[in-house]
Formats: structure tokens, sequence, C-alpha cells
């Protein structure tokens, strides 16, 4: 696949065009001087064939910010992997000095370049673009990624220079089919998902810092393990509220939050050094109620009780998180360093277990003679009463969504549905786990109830 990097100084609109090309809202966008901070990358499915397009923090920026010298660097790896460049301007600050020097090193590289004018949503500043000729690219465009002006011309053009030619249907088809499982690495600030993500992908590919909330965007990297494709979403740290004190941190935690939304699986990744924190929990509790599988990552397990024997490291580890995070008892535990890259392969293991039993279903008849067994010999909380629940029949419902993980849906049809409390349905919910373990995956418990003889007439 073909790769376009979009550079230029910071603030010019290197974000809000990705976003236009890659149809969604990826990159933060904030009037704020080096916001964006790794190289976050996308597909642009706008033109004949699909390619990727890479964001790059802004080059030559002069700011506070102590990350600044690895930023570079991560836009310069940008410059050395991309198959075409887009440079970005700003028509109505003109050309700035340090557009000159980019313009200069850009020609070094020998890759061709595409010169885009942003901001030229008028007709007085597409005019002002002519001045940018100066800078000696034959390929110029204007146009205004904010509001969608020209980025059409702009994949058109994009497409020539890169000879992308329309796909066959069968392939598009045979991609779509092999679509990577999605996973959202969430977690506190400083807690090694960037760190784990790079020793996932066997490289230095986001930038890693003892700094809290390094990461800002939520990056979506593609990568290949023992044979099998994924799709890794590196979140930002996701801090108590109190905590977040700037916009573009507000945004940052809304990218994290959507992340877990849209991820097929979560590695909770925990400093397992530190112990688990209320915001660790708080972040469970989002998963949870998400439904979303999950695996719970304990990271820096070089650094717990290291002159421990092994076996009992491991028991004492888990003994202390699954009291923490006893309301998601399901999630398998992995210990990890994400630093000395230990353990990963046990990692994966466990994510193919996860999804390798979210696709076993259980029989129909198995499990309404597994819910009534129980059912007959423990009763509800009102006994063995006339006026106690009876379950009349049980069903998984089918996933329509062909998720990677498909998350299970045990429907129970019963009268006096009222009468089934939700920690009786948790009981339920047990005994199926007791059968079928299914292990990271949380299961969907819905009940519908018989309606009265009275509203039946009616």
């Amino acid at each position: 696949m073909k790769t376009v990097a979009i550079v230029g100084r910071p603030n010019v609109g290197k974000s809000a065009l990705f976003n236009a090309l890659a149809g969604k809202n990826i990159s933060i966008v904030h009037d704020m001087a080096g916001v964006t901070r790794d190289r976050i990358t996308a597909e642009c499915r706008r033109g004949p064939e699909v390619f990727e397009i890479m964001d790059t923090g802004g080059i030559g920026a002069k700011t506070e910010d102590v990350l600044t010298e690895q930023v570079q660097v991560e836009a310069a790896i940008a410059l050395d992997v991309a198959d075409l460049l887009l440079f970005v301007v700003d028509v109505v600050e003109g050309i700035n000095p340090v557009d000159h020097e980019l313009s200069l090193v850009l020609r070094r590289t020998q890759k061709p370049v595409v010169l885009v004018c942003n901001k030229a949503d008028s007709t007085k500043r597409r005019m002002g673009s002519s001045e940018f000729t100066k800078l000696g690219f034959p390929d110029q465009l204007e146009v205004s990624a904010v509001h969608g002006l020209g980025i059409k011309e702009l994949v058109e053009m994009l497409s020539q220079r890169l000879e992308l030619s329309a796909e066959s249907a069968e392939e598009r088809v045979a991609y779509e089919a092999i679509r990577p499982m999605k996973i959202a690495v969430v977690g506190r600030p400083n807690a090694g998902k960037s760190s784990l993500v790079n020793a996932i992908l066997n490289q230095d590919r986001t930038i890693v810092s003892e700094v809290a909330g390094t990461t800002r965007d939520s990056m979506d990297i593609h990568c290949r393990y023992n044979g099998k494709n994924y799709q890794l979403i590196d979140t930002a740290g996701i801090r108590r509220r109190a905590r977040v004190d700037t916009p573009v941190e507000v945004f940052s935690v809304q990218q994290a939050m959507k992340s877990i939304k849209r991820a097929d699986l979560c590695l909770l990744v925990v400093d397992c050094a530190a112990g688990a924190k209320m915001q660790d929990r708080k972040i469970a509790q989002l998963i949870l109620e998400s439904k979303k599988p999950c695996i719970l990552v304990m990271n820096k397990y070089d650094l717990f009780h290291p002159t421990a024997q092994q076996k009992e490291r491991i028991e004492h580890l888990d003994e202390i998180m699954r009291r923490e995070f006893f309301f998601i008892h399901y999630a398998p535990l992995v210990a990890i360093s994400a630093k000395e890259k230990q353990h990963i392969g046990k990692l994966f293991k466990a994510i193919e277990a996860v999804r390798e039993g979210a696709h076993n279903r259980i029989g129909t008849g198995s499990l309404n003679r597994l819910l009534q067994h129980a059912i007959e010999n423990t009763p509800g909380p009102l006994g063995r009463s006339a006026y106690a629940f009876k379950l009349l029949y049980v069903t998984q419902v089918n996933d329509k969504d062909d998720r990677a993980v498909p998350v299970p849906h045990f429907v129970l049809f019963a009268n006096r549905a009222a009468k089934l409390t939700d920690s009786y349905l948790r009981h339920l919910e047990s005994v199926i786990r007791s059968e079928w373990p299914a292990e990271g995956v949380p299961f969907i418990m819905s009940v519908r109830g018989k309606q009265p003889k009275n509203a039946r007439k009616k």
C-alpha cells in the first residue's frame, strides 16, 4: 500500500487535512502549536485505490514542549518511509522562514511533493496562494481542509502521482474479509501503553516518555503477529477529570473513550509495580459498561517483588488484582514487561483464546437444560412460591455485527420477569460460565416477560 506523509510547520492545518482525507476525526485539531506528537496513520478510501496517509508533528517547532526533539525524529521517519509528501502551508499567514527551510529539506528527499495551500476558503485567499510558487514545487493546489474544499481534486492529483488504479471487486471483498481485530490499548497515564505497542511492533513506533500525557491522539497501527493481522489502537492515558487541565487533554480523553467503543477487544494496561489505583478501576468500569471483551495486562512485572519465587509472585499478583477488579472477574490476567519485551507471546495467546472462546456457541437445548436445572436447585429471591418467576425459554441471539470478538447475548423469556433481580441474573451468568467459560468476554443478559392475562385480553 502506498504511503502519503503530511508535513509542514506547526499550526498550518495538517491534522485537519488528515481528517478530511481519512473521512473521520482521528487527529486532534487545535490552535495550540505542537498538539500532534506521534506519527498517526489511517487509510484514505476516497480514490480509485486505498492508500495510507500519515500525520506528523510540526517540523521546525520551537515550543516549550519537552518532547519536541522526539517529535522531530518521528517526522523525519515519516519523510523516510513515505512514497509522496504533502507539504502544507498557510495562505493566511503567507510564506514563513520555516516554510523556506522546510522546502529545502523536502527537495533533498528527492521524493514527489505536492504543495497544499490550506485555509483557502475564499477567492481573495486563493489568489494569495500565488506567492508560494517561490518555493519551487510544480504540483500546487489550494484547499480548505476544515470546509472540505479542494479535497476531491487533491485526491485525484495524489492518485495520478502515485499511479493508483481501481481495485478489482474480488480484491476489495477479500480485503474486507480479513479485517484485522481492533485492539484498544487503554489505561491511566504512564502505565506503559506506548511501550507495549512498541514491544509488539519491535520498533520505536510511538513516543515513550515519563511525562504524563505524552500520547495525545488515538493511533491506529496495523501489525502482524504470528501470521495474524491486528489493528492496535494506542490511546491517551485517561486521567481523573479533576486533573484534566487543558482543552487538548479533554479531546485526548474523549478520543480514548471512543477507541474503547470501536474496539473488538480492550487491553487494560495496569502498572502492577505501583499497584491498581482508583482510576484503573474506573477505566475497567468504562470497558464493562461498553460491553467490550477485556484482558488485564499487568505491566512492569519485572519490578513486582523481583526477589520472590516466580510461582509466589504470580499467585500474589493474581490474588491482589482479582480483588481489585472483581467486577470483571471474567477477564484473563497476563503479566508482562513491555520495557524488557517479556511475555508478549503470552499476551497474544490470551488474545487468540478470547477470540476463539467468543465464537464457541452453546447449544440452545443444552442452555435451556442447564438454566432450568440451576433454577430448580437454586430458587430466586421469592423461593418456590406460586408468585416466583418461571423460566419459559432461553436462547443466544445471533450476532449480526460480524465482529472479530462477538459478545454473547442471552435472552431469557419468563413469566413475572420483574422478579428476576440483577443479582440472580449474575448467578445465572456464572452457571453458564461454569459450562462455557469464554474468558475475557462479557455476557449480555436480557429478560423478556410474559404479559399478565388482563393485558393480553386488551
